[in-house]
C-alpha cells in the first residue's frame, strides 16, 4: 500500500468507522437534522477524502494544495444547506457556516501580518545575511549540524517551522550540496527542531496560535512545553548527531550586508507581537486586532523608508562601499509588496480545512470521534494519537477538529494535545509542512524513505517529550484521570 493510500485509509476510519450514534448539536437555534447514516454525510466523507488525496499528492501532481480543499468546502456545505433548505430549516447551515468563517477570518488576519512582517525581514535581507554568515564561518558538518538545529529550535517560536526550515536548509545545501549524507541528516535534524521550537510558542505553528486564539490556554501556559520540545528534539538529535561525517568544508568570503531599516523592522515585529499578546490578555480582545494595530506601525514605517528612500539610500551605499551596491537600498520599500508576497495558497488552504471539517463536525461526526476517543479511550491516549494522526494527515485539521470537538480535559491534557499535534508530524517527512518543504528543495538529498529510516528514534523522542510533559507538568493535570 503507497504512503498515500495508507494516509487515506487511516482518514476514512478516523471518520467513519465509529459507532453508530447520533450526535446532535445546539446550533440554528436547535435544528439539527443527524445525517451521519445519510447518504450525504457519506458523501461529505468521500469529498474530503478526495480532495485530501490531492493535498497529499501535490509533489507529484503540481496541483496547488488549496484548490481541492476550496471545491469540497463548497460541495461539502451545498449538500448540507440544499438538505437543510429542503426540510424547512432555511437558517441553520447559515449559521453554522457563518461561525466557520469567523473562526477562519480571526485566523487569516493574524496569519497575514505575522507573513508581511517575515516578508518584510526577507526583503530587508535580515535572512540572507544569517544565511551568509553561517555559510563563510568554516564550520565543520558536526558543527553546522547542531548550529541549524538549535536555530531552528529557537527561531521557529517567532518566525514559524515553515520559514525556519526553508532558511536552515538554504545554510545546508550552500556548504554540503557535495555531501549527500550531510545534506540528509541535516535536513531530518531541521525539520524536528523546527516543529519541536513550534509547539512551545503561540506563534511557532499554526495549531498552537489556534489553540490560543480559541482562549483555550493563555499565551504564558504555552511556554511549559519548552523542556518536553526540547527533549523532543534532542533525543534524536544526540543519536543522529553520531552518523554526520566529521568534515570541515572551506571558508568562503562573501559579504551581505542587512537593508536600511532591517532592525527597526525586527523591534516592530516584537513590539506587534506584545501588542497582540496585550490585547489578548488584558483588554479581552482577539490576538488578532492586536496584530492588525501591528501592521499600522509597519505601514508607517515604510512610509518613512519609502520618502527618505533616495537621500538615505545614496547615504546608506557610500558608507558600504560600491561592492555592494547590487546588494543595497535599490528599491524603495513596498509595504503592499510584501503583503502580496505572503502565502496566499496557504491561507486559502486553510480556509478550505477550516470549512470541511466544519461541516463535518455539522453532520455528526466529529462528535462522533470524541465519544469513541475522548470518552471511550481516555484523554491521554486520544491526544497521543492526535500526534500520530498529524504524521498521517496533517496537524492543521485534525488539531482543529480536536478544538471543534472541545472535549473536557485538563489544561494539561490541552498542553499534551497541542505537544502531540505540534511535533507528532516529524515522525514522517510528509507529516509537516516543513518536511514537505525540505523534501523539493533538497530533492534527492533529503527523501521520505531517507527520514523513514530514523522513524524510530524520532518516535523515542515523540515517546520522550509525553514522559517528560506529565513528569514537569503535573501540576496541570489537576488530578483529573488519565
Amino acid at each position: 500500500m503507497s504512503i498515500f493510500s495508507q494516509r487515506l485509509f487511516l482518514l476514512v476510519a478516523a471518520l467513519i468507522a465509529m459507532p453508530g450514534m447520533a450526535w446532535a448539536a445546539a446550533m440554528g437555534g436547535g435544528e439539527h437534522i443527524d445525517l451521519t447514516a445519510n447518504w450525504v454525510g457519506y458523501a461529505s466523507i468521500l469529498i474530503f477524502v478526495v480532495a485530501y488525496g490531492f493535498v497529499m499528492a501535490e509533489e507529484f501532481t503540481h496541483l496547488r494544495k488549496s484548490k481541492p480543499v476550496l471545491l469540497a468546502a463548497g460541495l461539502i456545505w451545498g449538500i448540507i444547506a440544499w438538505v437543510y433548505a429542503s426540510h424547512g430549516f432555511t437558517h441553520a447551515a447559515e449559521v453554522a457556516v457563518r461561525h466557520n468563517i469567523l473562526e477562519y477570518a480571526e485566523l487569516f488576519l493574524f496569519l497575514l501580518v505575522a507573513m508581511t512582517y517575515i516578508n518584510a525581514m526577507e526583503e530587508r535581507q535580515v535572512f540572507e545575511a544569517l544565511r551568509v554568515k553561517l555559510v563563510c564561518a568554516g564550520f565543520s558538518f558536526r558543527k553546522l549540524f547542531w548550529i541549524t538545529g538549535v536555530l531552528s529550535f529557537f527561531i521557529s517560536p517567532i518566525a514559524d517551522n515553515l520559514t525556519t526550515a526553508l532558511l536552515m536548509c538554504a545554510v545546508v545545501m550552500a556548504i554540503g550540496k557535495d555531501n549527500v549524507k550531510f545534506v540528509g541528516l541535516a535536513c531530518i535534524n531541521i525539520v524536528v527542531a523546527a516543529n519541536a521550537g513550534g509547539a512551545f510558542s503561540p506563534f511557532g505553528d499554526i495549531t498552537t496560535l489556534m489553540v490560543w486564539q480559541k482562549g483555550i490556554l493563555p499565551f504564558q501556559t504555552f511556554f511549559n512545553l519548552f523542556i518536553p520540545s526540547a527533549v523532543n528534539w534532542l533525543v534524536p538529535a544526540v543519536i543522529m548527531s553520531f552518523a554526520v561525517p566529521n568534515l570541515k568544508p572551506a571558508a568562503c568570503e562573501i559579504n551581505v550586508h542587512m537593508k536600511r531599516g532591517a532592525v527597526v523592522v525586527m523591534v516592530l515585529f516584537l513590539l506587534t507581537i506584545a501588542t497582540a499578546v496585550s490585547f489578548h490578555n488584558f483588554l479581552h480582545l482577539p490576538p488578532m486586532m492586536g496584530m492588525m494595530t501591528g501592521l499600522a506601525y509597519l505601514k508607517l514605517y515604510g512610509f518613512f523608508l519609502k520618502k527618505t528612500h533616495k537621500t538615505a539610500g545614496e547615504a546608506f551605499r557610500r558608507r558600504r562601499g560600491e561592492e555592494d551596491e547590487q546588494l543595497g537600498d535599490i528599491v524603495a520599500f513596498d509595504i503592499f509588496r510584501n503583503i502580496a508576497r505572503a502565502e496566499w495558497d496557504t491561507l486559502f488552504f486553510f480556509y478550505g480545512v477550516i470549512l470541511c471539517v466544519g461541516g463535518l463536525g455539522f453532520i455528526g461526526y466529529l462528535g462522533m470521534v470524541s465519544e469513541l476517543m475522548y470518552t471511550g479511550w481516555g484523554a491521554t491516549p486520544a491526544n497521543v494519537m492526535v500526534g500520530i494522526l498529524s504524521a498521517i494527515v496533517d496537524n492543521i485539521p485534525v488539531m482543529f477538529a480536536v478544538l471543534t470537538m472541545k472535549p473536557d480535559m485538563s489544561t494539561g491534557q490541552w498542553l499534551l494535545a497541542t505537544l502531540t499535534a505540534g511535533v507528532g508530524g516529524s515522525m514522517l517527512s510528509i507529516g509537516s509542512a516543513a518536511g514537505v518543504a525540505l523534501m523539493g528543495q533538497a530533492r534527492g538529498m533529503y527523501t521520505f524513505f531517507g527520514h523513514l529510516k530514523w522513524m524510530p528514534v524520532i518516535a523515542l523522542g515523540y515517546v520522550a517529550s509525553i514522559y517528560v510533559h506529565f513528569l514537569v507538568n503535573a501540576k496541570f493535570f489537576d488530578g483529573v484521570p488519565l
